[in-house]
């Protein structure tokens, strides 16, 4: 195997993506695309849209999104970010241009890249970088309390994936979801790991459909994951 093909193994295994450990070969194709859809033109044009987007308002303990009621200022990217730069708007581009090959491919409704970082109170957190479809939440905070109700969190400090194919089975089981749209069925919640293979972020897609992710668009969401670490600020 080289060495290519050694890593994604590798990720497979430590991510916890037993369901599709025989299909390292798709995963490297997709890599490609993905890498590929990359090297397309990629619009920098307007850059204050790549730093800031519409959030969902909270509610006043700050644990739950208030579902269609967005707040009157948009999130900025830019404080936790440590500013802008024409290097880091760039690698926003990127990952918009990533996220939306991964949509065409597989189609989900729903696709984020977070990255770990401290936010402005010193506390660790999943901040959203990049997404396609409706507004949600901007930061998930990096703490088991919070874990217990979000899969995002629990991703982000276990750095195992979690694959939901019903969401109300899920949840009456005991398992944490965060609602940001409550016609969400399934969703895909997958480790983005550095070097080091310590959790730099996740990747975090949902779709309307129960049991929509099928192998084939999983390993799409895992060669995303395994090509973001190249373009993360």
């Amino acid at each position: 195997m080289d060495t290519n093909r050694e890593r994604i193994a590798a990720y497979l295994r430590m991510a916890g993506l037993e369901s599709i450990e025989g299909r390292v070969g798709d995963v490297e194709l997709a890599i490609r695309d993905l890498l590929e859809a990359m090297t397309e033109k990629v619009d920098i044009g307007s850059a204050a849209s790549l730093y800031t987007y519409p959030v969902p308002m909270l509610t006043e303990d700050g644990t739950c999104s208030i579902v269609d009621q967005l707040a009157p200022v948009p999130y900025d990217l830019t404080g936790i970010l440590g500013g802008r730069s024409d290097q880091t708007t760039r690698r926003l581009a990127l990952m918009e241009r990533l996220i939306e090959r991964v949509q065409e491919t597989t189609g989900a409704d729903w696709i984020g890249i977070y990255q770990r970082r401290a936010n402005a109170a010193g506390i660790p957190v999943l901040v959203k970088l990049s997404y396609i479809g409706r507004p949600s939440r901007a930061e998930f905070p990096l703490t088991r309390e919070f874990a217990e109700r979000s899969t995002n969190a629990t991703v982000g400090l276990t750095g195992r994936a979690t694959v939901i194919d019903d969401v109300a089975k899920h949840v009456e089981a005991g398992g944490g979801f965060y609602v940001c749209d409550d016609g969400v069925q399934s969703e895909a919640c997958v480790p983005v790991l550095d070097s080091t293979k310590d959790v730099a972020g996740i990747v975090d897609v949902e779709a309307k459909p129960k049991g929509f992710f099928n192998a084939t668009r999983l390993t799409v969401i895992a060669a995303l994951a395994l090509v973001v670490p190249a373009v993360l600020p």
